[in-house]
């Protein structure tokens, strides 16, 4: 999952490129401490005092399988609370593994606004959904940093966004940041603000 970590459709701006990375960390809060974390997130957050931003959105995940197993994956996300707004379509490619000493998760990002025919475009050229769920929780901002707290639910039945239930009696804290490749200290910025989410929280890498 997203471990991309879910997003307000309404207030992404369409970006992309091949050197743009997405840089993460990741952790999970029980339910009964989630206020707690939203509390201290309103105190270090940007913006706060203009409300929070509330999203419920739909990720449904497609897969095209090639030669020797290997797969490509896309992500397929629209708000639920705002039906005009555009699709999303977001590649997360494989952890970047090649410096063992990076306290967060470095993977390759793209992503794109569309419109409602991405679905049915998908399945036209190969892709097969793999499975689906609904994020519904808070966004925040820090600076560049986006830091979301989601309760994932699962789908009862293919598609139907109205039957719906929870996965886990916990809820998915994710840290982000997509910068052009190589900027410089995203990274001890981001364990910088994880530090101050402990003991509620523990972020980590994937």
């Amino acid at each position: 999952m997203s471990s991309s970590l879910p997003v307000n459709l309404g207030s992404v701006s369409t970006s992309g490129g091949p050197n743009l990375q997405e840089y993460v960390l990741q952790g999970t809060i029980l339910d009964h401490s989630a206020e707690a974390l939203l509390h201290r997130l309103r105190a270090l957050c940007d913006n706060v005092d203009q409300g929070m931003e509330l999203f419920k959105d739909h990720e449904m995940v497609y897969v095209l399988r090639g030669q020797s197993n290997n797969q490509v994956m896309l992500r397929a996300r629209r708000s639920l609370d705002h039906a005009n707004n555009p699709w999303q379509l977001r590649y997360l490619g494989q952890t970047d593994l090649s410096d063992k000493s990076r306290s967060v998760t470095v993977r390759s990002y793209l992503d794109s606004l569309t419109s409602e025919s991405l679905s049915a475009f998908l399945n036209d050229i190969g892709f097969r959904l793999d499975h689906e769920f609904v994020a519904q929780g808070h966004m925040f901002r820090k600076g560049k940093m986006k830091i979301i707290l989601s309760k994932l639910h699962k789908i009862q039945k293919l598609s139907d966004t109205q039957s719906i239930e929870p996965i886990t009696a916990s809820q998915l804290v994710e840290l982000s940041v997509v910068a052009p490749s190589g900027t410089e200290n995203i990274a001890d910025d981001m364990k910088a603000f994880a530090e101050q989410l402990k003991p509620l929280v523990n972020m980590d890498k994937l």
